[in-house]
């Protein structure tokens, strides 16, 4: 099983340089950036798929989801809930 640390205080985040961040939301033990571009970024625990890359994967560092990128669908919104992420596109 992988290990995910638990920041219970605000930290830092690495993103590529880049990005620009216009919103974040934050689950129950998982969190996600939508960038000015309209790209999604994910990462923490993934047991239930929420991470939207395809698997159950848990990741530490931010991934962007690809699927969305794949399909050529732009990001406009996400919510996070306890075991689930919501996006608008």
């Amino acid at each position: 099983a992988a290990f995910i640390s638990i920041q219970a205080f605000p930290a830092l985040l690495d993103l590529p340089q880049a990005l620009e961040v216009s919103a974040v939301s934050c689950g129950s033990r998982h969190t996600a950036v939508v960038t000015r571009g309209g790209e999604l970024y994910t990462w923490g625990w993934g047991k239930y798929g929420q991470l939207g890359h395809g698997n159950n994967i848990s990741c530490d560092q931010a991934r962007r989801v690809e699927h969305l990128v794949a399909q050529g669908l732009r990001v406009e919104e996400v919510v996070c809930g306890p075991w689930t992420t919501y996006v608008r596109v």
